[in-house]
């Protein structure tokens, strides 16, 4: 059974021709084609989850597992609204989610009808595509609002991907059904292309790269990319480039530095004009790292290139003088294949400086009372190899960068907007399809924040959830400003004293808690028990005095 309007089952028939077969629908009426005719197709894989914010986040984290985009179907009003964070922070990542939301026709807008706001255009910001289908169904309608949604679909997977939305008025009645298979629709598909460096190009970056003495490499956000990982290790091979890497941007080799943070601590007494490069190369979203920002500000390099195959001109260290548009590990092959091999001192500066600060890191977790800090680093030696970890925004994904990356881990995080809304959802809609491990890190405020995460029925055995209980947010008496205001306990720590094993029983979780550090090794031997047949939440008590007094003697340590 499906709806009797055209439009919709256009819109299905293309979303099939497409492959888009993922749909996370919110209930609603308005919505109803759309949800009558994608569940009463065998081939779409419906999921329901109520709340349309944590919906919209769940299904960015599905996209992100499948690496394929996700539609989401939401009713009209205050619905729409609901997904734009989600949206937002799918825009920053680049994933691509399709973005369906049903409206009452042009003519009840701004008249006193229930349900109704201005929904046209109301993701543009953070939207690569835009379009509202037309009400009628005559011939030309149905053929505009064909091309239009190709183009739409299109544009979310094109180039750099991102989120597109199509905005659908609907008249009633709603719920007419037709015994019918969808239309024959005309897919309008986008030819394959590659961006390459032309020969004169590539001899001129070839020469610059050959002739710069400190060559700094700078790795943003990204998905695991094996190939990408192989490339730029041959290139700093050759190169003599030194490569500076977080958890997120997801690359092991033992070529690359991934302390940033407390690389940036321990530079300041050396001579730090060493570690000044004439030559940075970006690639990748967002850097967790305040500090190697304010360093490169600081000590600019005479020259900044970034790469982005859709041409960005981010200029985050204020010294951009170049962008290359084109594939990431394309450009360093070629260029590879250009240089000769010269000498990697400055590699070695960063690599030997590396291995002073992680070994006074480790003796200093070590030695340390319990805290975040001990926390997290128990749980890099804790979490199992070849799994996933998500981490939630504030304190708990700076704390993991401190601490040695868990081998062969895929690391997620919610870095585009950096919020902490949706952290837990994202992490639960990429579990629902996931064959391994998963682990989410939220802090309580996060946790609680996002609770309707677990408001669905798509959570497996394979999800593991650990809160960080620090009483608040902790996060704001770790860095400057905020910890001296006279009202910091109750407008910037939000003091929490709520725990989470009331909603854990609520959502049929196996609970655990620890409060020493005996008690979270034990407690983690439990957790990550092959044996359990649902999800587990671990919550982890803390004292926030504790963990930044410990937080700010390890960075006095570094220095």
């Amino acid at each position: 059974m499906i709806s009797d309007k055209k439009h919709i089952q256009q819109l299905a028939a293309l979303l099939l021709k497409k492959g888009i077969t993922d749909i996370v629908i919110s209930p609603g009426s308005r919505n109803a084609p759309m949800i009558n005719t994608f569940a009463g197709r065998l081939e779409f894989n419906c999921r329901n989850v109520v709340d349309e914010r944590s919906g919209a986040y769940f299904a960015l984290g599905l996209a992100l597992e499948k690496q394929n985009p996700v539609a989401l179907v939401c009713s009209s009003g205050t619905a729409t609204l609901n997904y734009a964070p989600a949206v937002a922070e799918a825009f920053y990542q680049n994933v691509p989610l399709v973005l369906l939301t049903a409206d009452r026709p042009e003519y009840w807008i701004d008249q006193a009808e229930n349900q109704c706001i201005r929904q046209e255009n109301i993701y543009s910001n953070f939207s690569k595509k835009n379009f509202t289908l037309p009400l009628g169904e005559s011939e030309k309608e149905l053929w505009f609002a064909a091309r239009s949604i190709n183009e739409c679909l299109n544009a979310a997977v094109t180039g750099t991907p991102g989120p597109v939305h199509i905005n659908i008025p609907l008249e009633e009645p709603l719920h007419n059904f037709l015994e019918a298979e969808l239309p024959d629709v005309k897919l309008i598909e986008t030819a394959e292309t590659e961006s390459v460096l032309t020969e004169t190009e590539l001899e001129k970056l070839a020469g610059e790269i050959q002739q710069a003495k400190k060559i700094l490499m700078l790795a943003g956000q990204q998905n695991p990319n094996p190939g990408l990982e192989n490339s730029l290790a041959a290139f700093c091979g050759k190169a003599g480039a030194a490569v500076l890497t977080e958890h997120l941007s997801n690359l092991s080799d033992t070529q690359f530095c991934n302390s940033v943070d407390l690389l940036m601590s321990a530079i300041l007494n050396d001579r730090i004009e060493d570690f000044q490069p004439d030559l940075l190369i970006s690639f990748g979203g967002t850097l967790v790292s305040k500090s190697v920002k304010q360093f490169l500000r600081k000590y600019k390099p005479a020259q900044h290139w970034h790469l982005s195959l859709s041409g960005e001109h981010f200029d985050t260290y204020q010294s951009l003088t170049k962008v290359v548009n084109m594939d990431t590990a394309d450009f360093f092959d070629a260029l590879s294949e250009k240089l000769q091999k010269k000498d990697n001192g400055f590699q070695r500066l960063w690599k030997n400086k590396e291995m002073q600060v992680n070994q006074l890191r480790d003796a200093f977790i070590a030695e340390t009372e319990f805290c975040d800090l001990k926390v997290f680093g128990q749980l890099a030696s804790s979490i199992p190899e070849n799994s996933v970890v998500h981490l939630g925004n504030s304190s708990p994904v700076r704390y993991t960068m401190i601490c040695p990356p868990v081998k062969n881990a895929m690391y997620f995080g919610n870095r585009g907007t950096s919020g902490i809304d949706g952290c837990l959802s994202t992490a639960v809609g990429f579990a629902s399809d996931s064959e391994k491990i998963n682990t989410v890190i939220v802090g309580d405020l996060s946790f609680f924040y996002d609770s309707n995460a677990l408001w669905n029925k798509y959570l497996g055995a394979n999800l593991r959830i650990i809160v960080i209980h620090n009483g608040g947010g902790n996060i704001f008496s770790m860095i400057k400003g905020p910890g001296e205001s006279p009202v910091f306990n109750e407008h910037f720590f939000a003091e929490n004293t709520r725990k989470a094993e009331a909603l854990a029983k609520a959502f049929d979780l196996n609970y655990f808690s620890a409060t020493s550090a005996t008690e979270l090794i034990s407690a983690l031997t439990e957790f990550y028990s092959p044996l359990h047949e649902k999800p587990v939440l671990l919550e982890i008590f803390t004292y926030a005095e504790t963990n930044t007094r410990v937080f700010r003697e390890l960075f006095k340590c570094m220095k």
